[in-house]
């Protein structure tokens, strides 16, 4: 063989190799997103599992991606007497009835620029699945992008998986965030409602249900709102973005973070960002607000001095 024809197959290996990576890097595996694109063109393979998770009642039955079936966050994923999540074996029935196998692409979205499909991803992620995505731009864009809705329920055949312990070390408890404040942790807590909460100015979003009867927030808790995250269309930003938004509040990775809300919803969106686009150790404390803030004898910082009650 001549030096010419082993230097052509060589090369040949070299870019057939560059190609591959290239191709790998674009591949939704890759990435813990997903475009509508994407999703349009594999909304009929068997291994792909969409799943709707919306904060609004009946938006599902209005019309979905197509294939797409739904979770009710409230009573799906969570324990209804137990303020908790759903328990193993509940998630495992639920799993199971929605078809989904630990092969299986599962794929995120919902209203509110994935609020709660980013809650659901948390609770996926905890239960040991991994390949767990979400719609970037979740319904917001993929209706901006004229992509079709549908209103029959997908019908699928129920799988038999067996769903691991939920993990518990991407959540964190009452007990861990005590620590942080007792300076017995070196850990980062970062509080991500509107600065209007975390001042103390509010205690909840208007509307909002669940409430603690102190306003605040948890003592040396950075505030970064989540949705400085997200871009106008609803996608989220650009890692380089992402990195330098966190890092001029001082968030960059390099030790443990713990992130909370009011209920751990939205807090789940910014876990998400952290934890599974710039790969940072991150838990979720979705006992949040209402529970830290209504626990009796824990400091906290309400700069605004407002007072239950009060006028």
């Amino acid at each position: 063989m001549s030096f010419k024809t082993i230097l052509s197959a060589a090369m040949a290996l070299a870019i057939g190799a560059a190609v591959a990576t290239s191709a790998q890097a674009q591949a939704p595996k890759a990435s813990p997103l997903v475009t509508g694109e994407w999703l349009e063109k594999n909304a009929n393979d068997p291994k792909v599992r969409i799943v709707e998770v919306s904060v609004e009642p009946g938006l599902f039955e209005r019309g979905h991606i197509p294939n797409a079936q739904n979770i009710v966050w409230h009573t799906d994923l969570v324990d209804t007497v137990r303020r908790d999540v759903a328990t193993q074996e509940k998630f495992q029935d639920l799993v199971r009835k929605l078809g989904i196998e630990k092969d299986s692409t599962v794929v995120l979205y919902g209203d509110n620029n994935n609020w709660f499909a980013a809650w659901g991803a948390w609770i996926f992620k905890s239960y040991g699945f991994e390949n767990v995505k979400l719609l970037d731009g979740g319904r917001k864009k993929w209706e901006a992008e004229k992509r079709p809705f549908d209103t029959r329920v997908a019908s699928v055949a129920p799988s038999k998986v067996t769903v691991s312990a939920f993990d518990k070390k991407l959540r964190a408890n009452l007990a861990a965030v005590s620590d942080v404040v007792a300076n017995k942790s070196n850990v980062t807590i970062v509080d991500i409602r509107s600065a209007d909460e975390y001042s103390g100015k509010i205690f909840a979003p208007a509307g909002s249900q669940e409430l603690a009867v102190r306003a605040g927030h948890i003592p040396g808790a950075l505030n970064v709102p989540w949705g400085r995250a997200v871009n106008e269309d609803g996608t989220i930003k650009s890692v380089d973005e992402l990195k330098k938004l966190y890092a001029a509040a001082g968030i960059d990775g390099s030790k443990p973070i713990i992130v909370y809300c009011r209920i751990g919803e939205r807090s789940s969106h910014t876990w998400f960002v952290l934890s599974q686009i710039l790969g940072y150790d991150v838990r979720n404390y979705d006992g949040s607000w209402t529970e830290y803030g209504n626990t009796v004898g824990l400091p906290v910082i309400n700069v605004a001095g407002t007072v239950w009650g009060g006028k």
